[in-house]
């Protein structure tokens, strides 16, 4: 056998890297695409009064099959703060997959989650450091819904030590025209 022959049982297959085609999964996640505007309150304790803050946030479609939004705005306290949140589907998971990174923190968020029967409200599932300060981890959950087409919210909420949800962040997204 020649060096430019090959075995039957040694030929590539066809496609090993098919192609993946947008689901209806993928189609709601496009709806995330453009430029938003964002006022954000956030609970910073239950003695404290809520801070509240503004930003802008611009998604765009990577290949249709993913989003990628990154985002402005000042933290609490008034430190400029950056975000990029990256969300796709994963059809052999049947669940949305994601990441989030802030400038004002040094973990990786990792996101799965589901969409409601409505088809208005993706409940993003993820685990960070905990509130609390004790250098442990805690789950949280993020909660995209939209209102209208132009306009959408984001809360974020942690279980309490009663196990029951507490939200501390809610976000309105107003499309820009």
């Amino acid at each position: 056998m020649t060096m430019t022959e090959t075995k039957s049982s040694e030929q590539a297959p066809e496609n090993p890297c098919p192609k993946a085609e947008p689901q209806k999964e993928h189609e709601w996640l496009h709806k995330l695409v453009g430029d938003w505007t964002c006022e954000m309150e956030c609970s910073m304790g239950p003695d404290q009064p809520p801070m509240k803050s503004t930003g802008t946030e611009s998604v765009r479609s990577l290949g249709g099959l993913w989003t990628i939004g990154e985002g402005t705005g000042d933290a609490p306290d008034g430190t400029p703060v950056k975000s990029i949140i990256t969300l796709g589907y994963d059809p052999q998971k049947q669940k949305f997959v994601g990441t989030f990174v802030a400038s004002m923190m040094t973990h990786l968020w990792s996101y799965e989650g589901t969409l409601d029967g409505s088809g208005k409200i993706l409940t993003l599932d993820t685990e960070g450091p905990s509130f609390t300060g004790d250098g442990g981890m805690s789950r949280y959950q993020d909660i995209i819904e939209f209102v209208s087409d132009d306009h959408r919210t984001l809360k974020s909420r942690m279980p309490g030590e009663d196990g029951k949800w507490i939200q501390f962040m809610t976000a309105h997204y107003k499309r820009k025209s």
